[in-house]
This record gives C-alpha cells, structure tokens and sequence, in this order.
C-alpha cells in the first residue's frame, strides 16, 4: 500500500462516522428524543471525529506527496 492510503481509508470512515453521529445528534435534538450523551452530545462527539477525521485526511495527502515516484528503494 502505498505510503499515506491507510491514513486517507481511516480518515474517509471516520468522517464518515463523524457525519453519521452529527445527523443523529441533529434529529434527536430536532425530535425531542432523550439519550444517553444527550442531542449536544452526539453532535459535538459527531462534528469532533469529523475534524479528526479531516486532520487525519489531510496528512494522509502530504505523506503521498512526498513519497517518491517509483516507491522507496532498499540500499544493497
């Protein structure tokens, strides 16, 4: 796997989760419903792993782009 592909893959399922937890967040607070961390609290935990998730994307990017063309080579 090329250098940076195992952070991006880790970072879009997290932003996915991140997005998934929000919208949970978003329609317990629109309906009324009580929860165990409360409608703030997915949202926030939800718009957390999000940024994370973003961080996390982000360096998967720069480690790609300085990894060399043809792949690391080993000395002999």
């Amino acid at each position: 796997m090329a250098p940076g592909h195992r952070r991006t893959l880790g970072a879009r399922i997290g932003a996915v989760l991140g997005f998934a937890c929000g919208l949970f967040g978003f329609f317990a607070g629109l309906t009324g419903h009580v929860w165990k961390f409360g409608a703030d609290g997915w949202f926030l935990g939800g718009g957390l792993l999000t940024l994370l998730a973003f961080f996390a994307l982000v360096d998967g990017a720069v480690a790609g782009q300085k990894a060399p063309e043809g792949g690391a080579t080993r000395p002999s």
